[in-house]
């Protein structure tokens, strides 16, 4: 049986946990060893939104172990993993696996650590029974890894598989947890929370087509030939983590490590050097079309198409382009 950490919010399950949900219901599938035909299983800690479970059964999700208690309203890496492991201990699951965002690369690292296992983070594939392709080196590099511990405990890198609901629906039973904590359990967890923000990045995530900018554009009067062509091929704006350091674009454009990870159909990066950090957020992209005027720029070396030249130049013969063709 394969056990999934699923993390919810407001509207249900969310979109990096349906990937992993999805990545486990794929290696049940294609596996030829100890994990195919085995039944997808979820946890859930605290709340269980309305739907919740109608939205993890579409998912081919058999059944839920929900963790309740006063323990669990808030979250805490120690508490939620003990919650993780009972739930592992109680259905004796062969692999546990989370999205790889930061909470649940968290959850699981306590989990390996109580095991005594070790855990393989980021993964995008499982090429064989128990081996896992993983990116590593904030994604510039992948790594084969063989989990040979039970169980295998794996995180899933967002969007190495899309999130797609079964062919076969499944009517989850519910299970509830109340596993006992130890005080140690308790030390850490979130006191407070208070609203930051408006988070405006989900356009970019979801956009099909992303224009990319970065110290390239020169100042904060450099980006208008770049937002007209993300508007001629209907996509988004995504910027460098220089560009939001100098202050030139708002942070939530920001693609990289630190910033949204995409994975576009088309990613057209205008004046981007492709520092690791920057390819950590990209490295997803279908098909990427460089601009720059350095033709040994990492970015260019990694892109499908590379035109070399100023982007001040390049870009706005491209908007004129599309713009005639368009009459």
């Amino acid at each position: 049986m394969i056990l999934v950490f699923v993390e919810t919010d407001a509207t249900g399950a969310a979109e990096p946990s349906l990937e992993a949900v999805t990545f486990a219901r794929e290696l049940a599938t294609r596996d030829s060893g100890d994990l195919a035909g085995q039944p997808i299983h979820a946890l859930v800690v605290g709340d269980l939104p309305a739907g919740t479970l109608d939205q993890l059964g579409g998912y081919g999700v058999s059944e839920v172990h929900h963790a309740v208690g006063d323990a669990f309203t808030a979250y805490g890496g120690a508490a939620w993993a003990a919650a993780l492991q009972a739930a592992q201990q109680s259905t004796g699951a062969t692999a546990v696996t989370a999205s790889g965002s930061p909470r649940g690369n968290e959850v699981l690292a306590h989990l390996a650590a109580r095991l005594d296992v070790a855990m393989a983070a980021n993964v995008v594939a499982c090429p064989a029974p128990f081996v896992v392709t993983r990116q590593v080196v904030g994604g510039a590099v992948l790594e084969e890894m063989r989990l040979d511990d039970r169980p295998a405990v794996f995180s899933v890198a967002g969007h190495a598989v899309e999130a797609t609901p079964a062919g076969s629906p499944a009517v989850p039973t519910v299970h509830e947890l109340s596993p006992e904590l130890a005080p140690a359990d308790l030390v850490a967890r979130v006191a407070s929370t208070e609203p930051g923000a408006p988070d405006r990045s989900g356009s970019l995530r979801s956009a099909r087509v992303v224009v990319g900018a970065g110290r390239g554009a020169g100042g904060t009067d450099g980006f208008d030939a770049c937002m007209e062509l993300a508007e001629l091929l209907d996509g988004a704006l995504g910027v460098s983590r220089v560009v939001t350091s100098l202050g030139w674009r708002p942070h939530h454009e920001q693609v990289g490590q630190t910033g949204s990870r995409i994975s576009p159909e088309v990613y057209i990066p205008c004046g981007i050097s492709g520092a690791i950090q920057h390819w950590a957020g990209c490295a997803s992209s279908k098909t990427i079309v460089a601009v720059n005027t350095d033709p040994d720029a990492p970015m260019v070396s990694k892109a499908t198409y590379a035109v070399i030249g100023d982007m001040h130049e390049v870009v706005p013969a491209v908007n004129e382009e599309l713009r005639r063709r368009r009459g």
